[in-house]
Parts: structure tokens; C-alpha cells; sequence
């Protein structure tokens, strides 16, 4: 999307560097690897940077009204409500297609939010392995509300340990080692020293948490939540001593909570330029005449599941339970991205926290995905080669 830093890249590159890339991440994170990234970065021009952050800001001032829990106490499942929530999200992640407006401009238009962390350790990570094997214009960097990597890690571990030593906080996940993301864990622990626990492996005596290390019990005193409850639920017979619904003496670095109220059940409440119409199903007295170009959604699920491209009217109404589920008009991806053979789509996930003595959350970087397919997403992309998770480089 800026064609020198683009031309830079591409003149230089060759599939046996990519892999001589890949080579090198495996010998230093060994086996950690688990999902495609792609063979370039984005390089985001000025203009798009500067969408993408109004975009944003957009979403945040609807989080800031006084009235958000309120509008969002619906999200939450009654089951999976977790006590002691906190008055705002601390980690924010929104995502956008790179679309073209009328003018033929380039333009942010929002997929999906989570108050969830995504992979804040790989993202401040895969800038520096594409520098060190491929040429990166001194004009672009990953970093947007913070100078450089090192400023980056130091905001994020303030957040992460508060004044607690690594050792008491834990990166809270279930069975962890078969995560696809836990390329992120191995370098949350090698960045800020806080070990990935599993669920079943947490002990649990009155209100306090402890976890076994080198055969001694420590007590966990945060929790750095990285477990979604559509997960647990398919463990049924999974019947750990703590559950994330127990009252407990922890600090949660992530609320649970946030996570369903910032999701796809706060689309319909965002107004932005940058936002497509979002309706709740269950409010509308009648469908749009258009329905192809509408896309719908279940509220209560995650990574891609269930969303269905194309519906009709007749499908909607065989439809039981509409509360959960809801209607947004389809955005236009354009293919952007400069590869080999062509040009590729590309969507952008910007990556905040919202520390609690912070009035502003402050957006510290993003991630990016490259995609061939008729969505965003490993199954739509099988087979195919500059597709995949990369990292978006904004224009200074």
C-alpha cells in the first residue's frame, strides 16, 4: 500500500528467504509455531493509519458512554458471568477490512471487537524477525502509540504485573500446549517472565489460587485471562477445582466479562463511517430487500464460527432463537496487498490496553491478515501462499 517501502520488500524477496524466516523462529521458539504467517507485512500508508485510529475512537467513545454496561448486560450468559468485574475493559482489539469509499480511497470498515487480549507478545515480536531478513524502510514501524519494541514491552509488563513479581501471575489458559496461539505464551513468558497454566492444573484452597512450580505451590495473585468460555463448554466432563465463576481472592489482568460485552453483541451500537449497519435480529419487523448483501452472525461465538454468508429471507425465519444472532451488512474487501502474482486482501486488528489509571486507552500497535479467500481465515485460505497472520507497518 506504499510502493517504496513495497517495491523494497518485493525486489528482495525470494520463497527460500521466507523459509530460512520460518527455520529461524522454530529454532528459537521450538514447535511453537502453529498457524501460517505470512510471507510479507503491510505497509499501511499515512492516510489509512490515520482511519484506522479515528475508526477507533469511534468504538471507544461508545465503551465511555455511561450507559455501555447497561447496554450490554444481555451479553453476558447468566452461567458464565464472572464476580468482581472492573470498570472497563483493560485490553481492546478491533478489527477492519481494507476497503475502498466511493472516492476510490482507502478505508477502515469494522468486522469485529473484542475486549480480549489477542497475541500482544508475537506482535512485538514478528516486526524484528522480518527486519532481520528483509530489507524494511526506515519510514514505516509497528508501533503507534509508543516509540519502539523496548517502550512497547515496558508499557504492556506495567499492565500485565502490576506490582506483583512474574511469578505470582499467570497467563490463565485451557490445556495450553495444543493452543494454536501458544507461540504468544512462550513469549509472554520470555518477554515478562509469566508462565502459561492450565485451567485443571490450578489449585484451589478457600478464596486462594495456587499453581504447582518446581514442586512447590505459589499462589497466583493475577490471572492474565486467556480463556473463552465457547472453549470450556466443549469439555463437558471437564470439571476443574476452580471455575472461572468462583469468588476468589485474584486480580484479573482481562475480566472475563469484557469479553462478552465487547464482542460482536456492541456492533449495533456503534455508529462510525467506518462501521457497516449491524442490527440485532430479534428487533427487526422486517428483513432488508438486499440480503445478499448482509451477512449474519451468531453473538455468543468466536473465530469465524458460525457466521453464514448467504442467507435469505427463509432462512431467517427458521431461525428460533434470534436473540442471538445478528444481521450486518458485508463490507467489500479490496485486494491491496502487492504479492508476486497479484494483489491480496488484507484486514487490520489494532491492538490497545486501557490500563485502570488510565483515562484513554492507548493503542500501542496491530495485526494483520492476508487473504485469497472469500473470508478472512485458515479454512478459506487452505493451499494458498501470501495469506496469514503478518504485521501491519504504518507509515511515521
Amino acid at each position: 500500500m506504499i510502493s517504496g517501502p513495497r517495491q523494497l520488500f518485493n525486489a528482495a524477496f525470494t520463497p527460500a528467504r521466507y523459509q530460512e524466516m520460518l527455520a529461524a523462529i522454530d529454532q528459537e521458539l521450538p514447535n511453537q509455531l502453529d498457524f501460517r504467517v505470512a510471507e510479507t507485512p503491510i505497509f499501511v500508508p499515512a492516510v489509512l493509519r490515520d482511519k484506522l485510529i479515528k475508526a477507533g475512537q469511534d468504538i471507544i467513545d461508545v465503551l465511555q458512554k455511561p450507559d455501555f454496561k447497561e447496554l450490554t448486560e444481555g451479553a453476558i450468559p447468566a452461567a458464565q458471568r464472572v464476580p468482581n468485574e472492573d470498570a472497563h475493559a483493560e485490553f481492546l482489539t478491533f478489527d477492519f477490512a481494507v476497503c475502498r469509499d466511493k472516492t476510490g480511497e482507502l478505508e477502515p470498515q469494522l468486522i469485529e471487537m473484542q475486549g480480549f487480549p489477542s497475541l500482544y507478545a508475537f506482535q512485538a515480536y514478528l516486526p524484528s524477525v522480518f527486519k532481520q531478513r528483509f530489507p524494511i524502510a526506515e519510514s514505516v514501524s509497528p508501533f503507534l502509540g509508543v516509540a519502539d519494541e523496548a517502550a512497547y514491552l515496558a508499557k504492556f509488563k506495567e499492565l500485565l504485573l502490576g506490582d506483583e513479581n512474574p511469578e505470582n501471575v499467570i497467563l490463565l489458559e485451557l490445556f495450553p500446549e495444543q493452543q494454536k496461539t501458544r507461540i504468544d505464551f512462550a513469549l509472554t513468558k520470555k518477554f515478562w517472565g509469566v508462565a502459561a497454566v492450565s485451567l485443571p492444573d490450578v489449585i484451589k484452597k478457600g478464596r486462594k489460587l495456587y499453581y504447582l512450580k518446581d514442586g512447590r505451590e505459589i499462589q497466583i495473585k493475577r490471572i492474565y485471562n486467556r480463556i473463552i468460555f465457547d472453549e470450556l463448554a466443549r469439555y463437558p466432563d471437564l470439571h476443574p477445582a476452580f471455575s472461572l465463576t468462583d469468588e476468589v481472592d485474584v486480580t484479573w489482568v482481562g475480566h472475563p466479562n469484557w469479553f462478552f460485552r465487547i464482542s460482536k453483541y456492541t456492533l449495533p451500537l456503534v455508529r462510525s463511517k467506518f462501521a457497516p449497519a449491524s442490527y440485532y435480529l430479534q428487533d427487526l419487523q422486517e428483513y432488508p430487500q438486499d440480503l445478499e448483501n448482509y451477512v449474519l452472525k451468531p453473538l455468543f461465538s468466536f473465530a469465524g464460527a458460525g457466521v453464514r454468508l448467504h442467507i435469505t429471507q427463509q432462512d431467517l425465519e427458521a431461525i428460533t432463537d434470534k436473540q442471538n444472532y445478528l444481521l450486518q451488512r458485508k463490507v467489500a474487501y479490496e485486494p491491496i496487498v502487492q504479492a508476486p502474482d497479484g494483489l491480496v486482501k488484507c484486514e487490520i486488528r489494532l491492538l490497545y490496553i486501557w490500563p485502570h489509571s488510565a483515562p484513554q486507552p492507548t493503542l500501542l500497535a496491530g495485526l494483520a491478515r492476508l487473504s485469497r479467500g472469500e473470508m478472512i481465515g485458515v479454512d478459506f485460505n487452505k493451499n494458498k501462499d501470501w495469506v496469514g497472520g503478518t504485521t501491519p507497518l504504518f507509515e511515521r
